[in-house]
Formats: C-alpha cells, sequence, structure tokens
C-alpha cells in the first residue's frame, strides 16, 4: 500500500488576504484614485459654480476637510484595534451591535456598487475626445465601457499590489496635469488681478450652501477607503492612519487650489456664468488658452484614465466589501475565497463585474442616458450613501469606546468622533433637503425621495436579517465583524451566549 502524505495539498482558495502586499504610498494612491481628483475638477467644482451658483467652493472643500479629519481621529483610533477589509460595517458591528452592522453592510454594498457601476456611464464621453482625435470618430458609449469593463474586470483578479501600481502610474500624471493647469490659470488672472474673494464665509454661507457642501464632501468619497486594505497593508496600525489623513489632506488641497484657479482666470465675478455655459469644458478650454492644444489632449487622456482609475479602486472596494461579508457567512461562503495564487477575493470580484456587465447592456438596450441617469444619478445616490456610512460609523466609533475605553484619550474617544457626528448630520440634513437639485430634477419628482430611501429600507432590510442569523444560525451571527479571525476561528453556538456575541 503506497505511503500516505500527511502533508495538506494546498488549496486554490482561502479565506484571508493577501498579507503585507501594500504599503503607504500604494494605499494613497487606492485612495486618491477612487476620489477621482481631474473628474471632480473638471465635473464637480464646475457643476458647483455653474448649477449651484455658489463661488465659495474652495472654502467649502477646507470645510468639509476640516469634518472629516475631526471624523478620522477616532476612526484611525479604531482601526488599531478593529482589522477588517469591511471597514463600516465591521465597526459599526462592534459599535452598534451586529444586527446594525449588517445592515451598513447591505448599505455599504449598495452605494460602492451605485458609484462603481455608475462610472461605466461617462467612460465613453470621456473617451469620445480622444477617440476623436486618434481615429477621426468614436464608437458607441456602451463599446467603450465594456472595454474598460474588461480591464478592470481582469485587474479585479491580479495581485492587489499590481493594481496599485496600475493606479500609482494614472494618478500621479493625472495630479501633475491638475497642477500644470492651476499654473497656467493662477498666470493668467482675469484683469491681471489675483483674487482671493472665494475663500470668504460670505461667498460660501448664501443660500445653496447646502448643496455645495454635499457637492464638496461628494468630492472626498474614497479617503475611508485605507481601512479597507487594511488586512493587505505591511504596517496596518501605521499605514492606516498616515495614509488616511494624508489623503484628506491631499485632496483638500487639490481640490481648494484647482477651484480657486479656475476663478482667477475666469473672474470672481463671472465664474458662474462661464461654468453654466461651458461646463466640463471650461477647465479644458482655460489651458486651451493657456497653455496650448498639447496640453488639452493630455488632459482629455488624463480625463479619460481618471475616470478608469476610479472604477479600478472602487472595484476592489467593492469586491472586498462582498468578501468580508462571504467570510464571515453573512453572504453565502462563496464570496469570502480568494485565489491563493493572487490573494484576491475573486468570487466577490466577477460577482462585482457580472453587475456591472448586466447594468451596461441593460442601459444600451433600452437608450436609456448613461451620463444622466447613469453616472450622475448613480454617483450622487452612491455619494449619500457613503454619507450616512461615515455618519453612523462616527456614532458607532464614540459607542464602541464607550464601552470598551481602549486606552485612547477623550479627544479621540469621544470629543472628535461628537463634533464631527454633529457636522455630518447637518450635512446629512442638507443632502436631503437638496437632493432634487443634486439630482437635477424637479422637486415633485418621485426620485427625490426614491433613490435617498433605497438605504433606510436596506438597512432596516439588513437588520432583520442580522436578527434572524442570532436566532437561527448563531455560529455565523458570531463571526460578524471579526474579519480575519472569523476565518481562523471555530465557533460554537454556544459562544454566541456571551454578551458580546448578542450586542
Amino acid at each position: 500500500m503506497p505511503p500516505t502524505s500527511t502533508v495538506d495539498r494546498p488549496s486554490n482558495v482561502s479565506e484571508a488576504l493577501a498579507r503585507g502586499r501594500l504599503g503607504i504610498p500604494s494605499v494613497i494612491f487606492f485612495v486618491l484614485s477612487a476620489a477621482a481628483p481631474l473628474t471632480v475638477v473638471a465635473g464637480v467644482v464646475t457643476t458647483g459654480y455653474g448649477v449651484v451658483g455658489v463661488t465659495g467652493i474652495p472654502l467649502a472643500f477646507l470645510l468639509v476637510a476640516a469634518v472629516l479629519a475631526l471624523f478620522s481621529v477616532g476612526y484611525v483610533a479604531m482601526s488599531r484595534r478593529v482589522e477588517n477589509a469591511g471597514a463600516f460595517y465591521a465597526y459599526i458591528s462592534r459599535g452598534l451591535g451586529r444586527p446594525v452592522g449588517v445592515g451598513a453592510a447591505w448599505v455599504a454594498l449598495i452605494a460602492y456598487n451605485a458609484l462603481q457601476v455608475g462610472l461605466y456611464g461617462t467612460i465613453g464621453v470621456a473617451a469620445e475626445p480622444v477617440l476623436d482625435r486618434i481615429f477621426g470618430g468614436h464608437p458607441h458609449w456602451a463599446v467603450v465601457a465594456l472595454v474598460a469593463w474588461a480591464l478592470v474586470g481582469v485587474l479585479g483578479l491580479l495581485r492587489v499590489d499590481i493594481n496599485g501600481l496600475v493606479l500609482a502610474a494614472l494618478l500621479i500624471a493625472e495630479i501633475v496635469v491638475i497642477l500644470v493647469f492651476d499654473l497656467g490659470q493662477i498666470g493668467n488672472p482675469a484683469d491681471g488681478q489675483v483674487s482671493f474673494a472665494t475663500f470668504s464665509p460670505d461667498n460660501l454661507f448664501v443660500p445653496g450652501v447646502g448643496a455645495v457642501l454635499v457637492l464638496a464632501i461628494l468630492g472626498f468619497v474614497g479617503f475611508e477607503s485605507a481601512v479597507v486594505f487594511s488586512e493587505e497593508s505591511k504596517d496596518p496600525k501605521r499605514t492606516v492612519p498616515i495614509a488616511t489623513y494624508l489623503s484628506v489632506a491631499i485632496i483638500a488641497g487639490l481640490y481648494a487650489l484647482s477651484s480657486w484657479t479656475m476663478t482667477v482666470a475666469v473672474g470672481p465675478d463671472k465664474i458662474v456664468a462661464e461654468a453654466g455655459e461651458q461646463s466640463v469644458g471650461l477647465i479644458f478650454n482655460l489651458a486651451a488658452a493657456h497653455l496650448g492644444d498639447t496640453a488639452v489632449t493630455i488632459g482629455q487622456v488624463l480625463f479619460l484614465t481618471s475616470v478608469l482609475a476610479a472604477m479600478i479602486s472602487f472595484h476592489n472596494t467593492t469586491a472586498r466589501y462582498t468578501f468580508a461579508l462571504g467570510r464571515e457567512r453573512v453572504l453565502p461562503a462563496v464570496f469570502g475565497q480568494t485565489s491563493a495564487r493572487t490573494g484576491a477575493p475573486r468570487a466577490a470580484s466577477v460577482a462585482q463585474s457580472v453587475l456591472g456587465l448586466v447594468v451596461i447592456l441593460l442601459y444600451a438596450v433600452n437608450g436609456w442616458d448613461p451620463v444622466v441617469q447613469l453616472f450622475f444619478w448613480g454617483g450622487t445616490t452612491g455619494g449619500f450613501g457613503v454619507l450616512l456610512l461615515i455618519a453612523t460609523t462616527s456614532v458607532a466609533v464614540i459607542a464602541y469606546f464607550a464601552r470598551t475605553g481602549g486606552g485612547e484619550n477623550l479627544w479621540r474617544r469621544a470629543i472628535a468622533p461628537g463634533l464631527a457626528t454633529l457636522a455630518l448630520f447637518v450635512i446629512i440634513w442638507l443632502a436631503v433637503s437638496n437632493f432634487a437639485n443634486l439630482l437635477g430634477v424637479a422637486p415633485d419628482s418621485t426620485l427625490r425621495w426614491a433613490l435617498p430611501a433605497v438605504y433606510p429600507v436596506a438597512a432596516l432590510l439588513g437588520i432583520g436579517w442580522g436578527l434572524v442569523l442570532r436566532s437561527n444560525r448563531p455560529d455565523t451571527y458570531a463571526r460578524i465583524g471579526l474579519g480575519a479571525a472569523s476565518a481562523a476561528t471555530a465557533v460554537t453556538p454556544t459562544t454566541a451566549t456571551s454578551v458580546e456575541v448578542n450586542r
């Protein structure tokens, strides 16, 4: 009888993400790529000026950055104790209880999928001027979207550090061209004078301030994803805090500078009219006037890659949320498997790609507007969902430290998170009040309430599912929020009777 090996054959799947592959720069690249700097500067900023008509946008970015920095104090303090690719889901589970955490997870899946899939609606528009210059024409938007979809899908199955290298190359070029555009704008001030009027509070705290603050916070969506990659970071306790704070600072500085130099080149008194007339083309028209056609071509190419980089980043973030839920058996276990070769969340990444394919084909077949009805509505709704998650996480941080102490000082465990919570709920109230303006629909439109209402409905259904798990599957319930430990620890039904598990 042949000898039997006592060594287990390696499995082609595991329940752990690859360790130690991301340093601080790589995590920052993922975060900033999700923020899509050139897309925000060319699109969100001009929308704020032209549609809302408020000129204090540079100050709005700095104000929102201050709120998010306050939030990050408690957020990164908790990250030193909770390491989980589910981030918000895990934090809310540990702070406000497992059922609420499951509700938050369902909100997160909807929000991040809306953000990622929504980007397929604008990739065709971003590609048009580039393809027109090269080939003298462009294909249907869905063809471009499918090419981008295939690229993102393949990258999602590769090692996370390879994705980081791709994002690094795209992002560095993107930021460089934004700064070159800024130099061209500030070097050619309207009427020969550099004005700082748009940093005045008098130009921000006017009717419409709510919509501007919401647009500003949408520009930061993605800053929170440093924690999502904590399990794959080389030194999470150091990488996550530094990457989070640096990302907020870089995003704020870049957006405030770019939105200000735009008003310098056009004139603070003319920016609303010019942005309303030229929309996304404003920044490229200014570049053409100050820097020449070559700079415009480079900018248009990088606008295209900006959208692509955001797709890659959000795909990775969404797949890791799905993976975290599958690993803890809140979703089917297949989603909690990773490739032993690449460490990528294989099933979760494929599921995200399938959803993107279905949406692209659905919009193409029905002839729906990809920019307004997919990109704009999807991005706005997804960003609002992330805002809800940030605010709920801020409450969870306070609750977590109130219960555990955690060895943090009063500022980190209560004061900073408390101030952030108050500010965030004010912004949520303003967002709901201005949702019709954000969507560009009539005040009596059903969408004005239907789209934001998706989240409380999803949260309630998720909470209900969490309660079902507590009653019928206590072993699964006990895994919720444990992260990598959920795959390594055998949790028995009797464990679920502990005080911590019953939360």
